[in-house]
């Protein structure tokens, strides 16, 4: 019997999917694609692991933007970390992306659906807003739209608008809109109109929180989108304490912190503090009890009378005492 053995070498080239390119790159931070590409360089050359120094050093960042780096992939749900102990070390597995959500097409004939003329202008008309040819693959997936979700050819087009006035021409978000559409069940121009007009209330009060802090990019990651959320409508905090909150942040941290606004603001609503009255009578009680608490603590720990504190001390005649001294008093 004959044995065949392989003789192999470790790839000198990296394989990336094209649905990290075409969906997940587009809209990360650069910080955050390099920590992926080179992470995932080191998992297909079967290197048993890396550290964060290691990385921080050869991509010129902190070893914060590598942490913070591989919990965003996290989020996305394209890295999994497993913790390995309690020391900060993790098993990190890349999620195969071939089997990602994106719209699953039914077949049809292509040829056939671009005689009809409503699908015709449709795809005309999309191609004319983007400014650019639609793909075989967008006009497939287009169609399918009008087909499986049931959206009309007006309605494609009007979310299509709307992600474009987001400054979104990228296909990923205009398909991930999409699918959010039809999970909320928006399948006519009219529930879309009365989407848009919330999604819009709900950004102008978004952006002017975001001015107020100093940032003027609007495209703010998931965990500050859903702060936001939390203040304005679980919360249901009115622009004036949102604002308060932030100004009391500033004046202890001298600059803006979502997580410790979200914390002043969960004490409040714990509270049940509801007007600018409420906290500033309660800022004044909390001044008050401390300035109390601070003034019996030094007197607590004012310095103890000792026991010969009331000893009366004993008249002496110093002059009487230098003349004995020195023999002066002696009658000679």
């Amino acid at each position: 019997m004959s044995t065949f053995m392989f003789k192999s070498k470790p790839l000198d080239f990296t394989p990336v999917s094209n649905i990290f390119l075409e969906k997940y790159m587009p809209k990360a931070r650069g910080e955050f694609i390099k920590v992926y590409l080179l992470m995932l360089k080191y998992n297909f050359a079967s290197e048993f692991g890396v550290n964060a120094q290691v990385l921080a050093t050869s991509l010129d960042l902190l070893e914060s933007d590598i942490i913070n780096a591989l919990n965003y992939w996290q989020e996305e749900g394209i890295v999994k970390l497993v913790p390995i102990d309690k020391m900060g070390n993790f098993h990190i597995e890349f999620v195969d992306l071939s089997n990602d959500g994106t719209t699953k097409i039914e077949k049809f004939d292509l040829v056939e659906e671009l005689t009809d003329s409503s699908n015709s202008d449709m795809l005309k008309d999309i191609s004319q807003l983007l400014g650019r040819p639609l793909s075989p693959s967008e006009v497939e997936i287009y169609i399918s739209w009008k087909k499986d979700y049931k959206f009309t050819p007006e309605l494609i087009l009007l979310l299509i608008e709307f992600c474009l006035s987001k400054g979104k021409n990228n296909f990923r978000y205009i398909e991930k809109v999409a699918l959010a559409w039809k999970e909320m069940n928006i399948t006519d121009v009219e529930a879309a109109q009365s989407y848009i007009r919330k999604s819009e209330d709900k950004w102008v009060t978004y952006r002017e929180i975001l001015n107020f802090l100093g940032i003027r990019n609007t495209d703010i990651m998931k965990p500050q989108e859903d702060m936001l959320e939390k203040w304005t409508s679980t919360y249901n905090y009115s622009l004036d304490i949102i604002k308060k909150a932030c100004d009391i942040c500033f004046q202890r941290l001298n600059r803006a912190d979502f997580k410790y606004i979200d914390g002043i603001l969960s004490s409040w609503n714990k509270d049940k503090l509801r007007t600018i009255q409420d906290i500033e009578k309660k800022e004044a009680e909390f001044k008050n009890s401390s300035a109390k608490k601070n003034y019996n603590n030094s007197k607590a720990t004012s310095k103890p009378k000792l026991r010969f504190d009331n000893f009366k001390g004993r008249d002496y005649d110093y002059d009487a005492l230098e003349k004995k001294l020195l023999g002066w008093d002696s009658d000679d």
